[in-house]
């Protein structure tokens, strides 16, 4: 029996605070369907105060006045104390949305580690000021901090998005109000401790769990400065909507449905190695996912073959067994949406390759098979619409031309990959499909390059020195003819 985890404050300003409001949330485990836990629903007054108390640390505290070194000092604080709680951390992340625990230890605990240490990397290097020959004379460059932020974050990879905003705006210097979803709101109750014993300054960091009315409310709040938003397509255009009104800068990483490309003279065997981790991962709840596999004609049934066959020895079962590959979805609704689009899937006339429901002996919990079909055409629903579950789709194609098409004939454009015998050739494909990221027998994310979205997967980057901008305003000063620096 897991233990019930009941949580009666809020983390504002880096103090636990009674809630203004009463409402609660509760937290349900999708392997057992069982309430694990609850925290307090935050307010529209709770947001008044975070950024009430933000605003006040960001014009007058001492946070963006000090020294970088400074600054990296406290963050690096927060990067070793996940260190020393990443299992727990894991854990909790795995309870709340069925993540594969081993997966969690390296993408919800040690992950956001490595986002905090290469933000610290690039903000050491970044140049914050820079003298030029401006065209009428000596100008100063500068970038400073964008002030107060409101970060979204998503239920699926909830501390790796958190760090992936957290980082760059506190080490340049900004003041921050986090919301975690509602699906997963325990382990940033971690996240709050562990800032708070690393020694942030009073009001720069809030922690509001709330549902979309209330982040709502926060994005369009005229005290925020910039917002920073994961999630669906649907909700990343309401949040640019609302923040309009007040012109408020937004940063927005949306969805996908990224192509995995096998040329005909791939080696097979660790392409498929290679794709199924990334097709599937985090139960297919990835963004990044490469869920439409292209194979050429003249090797399709190998492919289907190789495929189907790595998708059914997929374990599935309990998240927090190590052995598990896949787990259940985070909620019913998440279930329903992937049956629903299985079934859709058949009637479009596709084949099921692999899977096609929920797993023999997992009644209980948001169960679906890791599920494979082919002979699907790009038109299909199933290859055009973001899924979010553990839905794959097999699409032939006949040659380079038209594996290039059907890989950029999607609304989407944040991940991709070739499988090639030839790496140089794989480079040249890579150059042809517009995607934010892109892999050439590999899959990976690496923070210290630009992440971000083509077309309606996005807008913005994150990590690099092209993230940490984001975080940052541009002031350009005149100075008088003749002058010199350092003169």
């Amino acid at each position: 029996m897991t233990e019930l985890v009941e949580h009666g404050h809020l983390f504002i300003g880096g103090e636990w605070t009674d809630p203004l409001g009463t409402d609660t949330i509760e937290i349900v485990s999708p392997h057992t369907e069982q309430v694990i836990g609850s925290v307090p629903h935050a307010s529209r007054a709770d947001v008044d105060r975070a950024v009430a108390v933000a605003r006040k640390a960001f014009d007058e505290g001492p946070w963006p006045r000090m020294s970088l070194e400074e600054r990296i000092a406290v963050v690096t604080r927060i990067k070793d104390a996940i260190a020393v709680r990443h299992e727990e951390i894991a854990r909790s992340i795995s309870s709340q949305n069925g993540s594969p625990y081993s997966w969690s230890v390296l993408a919800q605990a040690l992950g956001p580690m490595m986002v905090y240490d290469a933000a610290i990397q690039v903000a050491r290097a970044y140049p914050y000021e820079e003298h030029r020959q401006g065209a009428l004379g000596p100008i100063l460059v500068r970038r400073e901090p964008v002030g107060v932020v409101a970060a979204v974050i998503p239920w699926n990879v909830p501390q790796f998005v958190a760090a992936a905003k957290l980082a760059p705006a506190l080490l340049t210097g900004s003041t921050v109000i986090l919301k975690p979803s509602p699906e997963s709101p325990l382990d940033s109750y971690i996240l709050a401790d562990i800032a708070r014993e690393a020694g942030l300054p009073e009001g720069v960091l809030s922690i509001l769990p709330a549902d979309r009315e209330v982040s709502e409310y926060l994005v369009g709040h005229p005290g925020v400065d910039k917002v920073a938003f994961t999630g669906s397509v649907a909700a990343g255009r309401r949040v640019m909507e609302v923040a309009a009104r007040n012109l408020t800068r937004v940063t927005l990483e949306l969805g996908g449905k990224s192509a995995a490309v096998i040329l005909p003279d791939a080696d097979l065997e660790p392409a498929i190695a290679g794709i199924v981790p990334a097709a599937w991962m985090n139960n297919g709840q990835a963004c990044v996912a490469q869920t439409r596999v292209l194979a050429p004609r003249s090797r399709y049934e190998e492919v289907a073959e190789a495929l189907a066959a790595a998708a059914g020895a997929l374990v599935v079962g309990d998240p927090l067994d190590p052995a598990t590959q896949l787990g259940p979805l985070v909620a019913r609704r998440q279930q329903q949406r992937s049956l629903d689009y299985i079934r859709i899937g058949q009637e479009e006339g596709a084949k099921v390759l692999a899977g096609g429901g929920r797993p023999a002996g997992l009644e209980r919990g948001w169960y679906v098979e890791p599920t494979l079909f082919g002979d699907v055409d790009n038109s299909m629903r199933i290859a055009r619409e973001e899924i979010f579950g553990p839905v794959v789709c097999l699409i032939p194609y006949a040659d380079e031309a038209e594996a290039v098409r059907v890989a950029n004939d999607s609304e989407f454009g944040l991940s991709g990959s070739v499988w090639t015998g030839d790496v140089e050739h794989g480079i040249d494909f890579a150059r042809q499909v517009r995607t934010g990221t892109f892999n050439v027998n590999t899959f990976s994310l690496d923070m210290l390059g630009p992440f971000g979205g083509y077309k309606n997967s996005g807008v913005g980057r994150e990590f690099g020195p092209e993230g940490l901008s984001e975080y940052l305003e541009h002031k350009m000063i005149h100075l008088p003819a003749g002058y010199a620096a350092g003169a």
